[in-house]
């Protein structure tokens, strides 16, 4: 896999913007008109947002970008490029940080650095599901304060603060969109076995007991792998049990 900085993926477009409510809305308003990939980036969000509608902050320095495509296979190949995506991060990250980068993902699709969140990923269907938009936001220069985030999130972490490096968001943009354009054709081409192996390789706390919180229920067991359809399986008292969609605590 190529990720040199000079590189970009032959046929993705690359739309770069000085200001912008959030990409993943320039993301929605441009995706009509667009016929293939394209990668929205801003070098500052005013309205930027997380999941479930949550606000999310940029920091000047940190890297926040959309990618709009069109994915093979409908919705619920669709929601497996959320797998994709945390695979393209990870990859990335590692090449700036180095081998020593102590990287992982968390279920389904956060990307920790020794131990703390340095990266998230928000996926969202566009045009009925004929594209989709996958937002991408990095610390790379500084994490946000910890009393502006939930009390039980992970604690957050820059890639600047754990390794010294520096690396602008601008350098960076280019080493994801090769790393994404790279598990997109094992993706296409091998299936989602092919993620799903190399994610499970990465998966932080794979055979610990971990917590998933669903909106009505609380679970606790060992994180035994992800299924076919990318569902967490989990262990507990209760026997083996699939789970779609949680926050995951540990």
């Amino acid at each position: 896999m190529s990720t040199d900085r000079e590189n970009w993926p032959e046929g993705v477009a690359r739309h770069v913007l000085p200001s912008v409510d959030s990409t993943m809305n320039e993301a929605a308003r441009l995706a009509p008109g667009l016929s293939g990939s394209a990668w929205i980036f801003a070098h500052r969000q005013t309205a930027a947002r997380g999941r479930r509608g949550r606000d999310w902050r940029a920091p000047e320095g940190n890297f926040s970008a959309t990618l709009v495509m069109r994915p093979d296979g409908g919705l619920a190949q669709a929601a497996l490029y959320s797998f994709v995506a945390a695979l393209a991060l990870e990859a990335a990250l590692a090449h700036v940080a180095g081998p020593h980068a102590r990287l992982s993902i968390k279920w389904p699709n956060d990307v920790l650095l020794n131990g703390g969140k340095i990266a998230g990923i928000l996926l969202e269907s566009l045009n009925g599901g004929a594209q989709i938009a996958i937002g991408i936001g990095v610390n790379l220069a500084r994490a946000p304060p910890r009393n502006e985030l939930e009390p039980e999130a992970m604690p957050p972490v820059s890639l600047a603060g754990e390794t010294g490096l520096n690396v602008t968001p601008e350098e960076f943009l280019p080493m994801l969109a090769q790393a994404f354009a790279h598990y997109d054709r094992q993706f296409r081409d091998y299936g989602f076995d092919a993620i799903r192996n190399a994610w499970l390789a990465r998966a932080a706390r794979l055979g610990e007991e971990i917590t998933a919180r669903t909106g009505t229920q609380t679970y606790r067991g060992t994180f035994e792998t992800i299924d076919e359809t990318g569902a967490l399986i989990l262990t507990g008292p209760e026997g083996r049990r699939a789970i779609s969609a949680a926050d995951i605590f540990f």
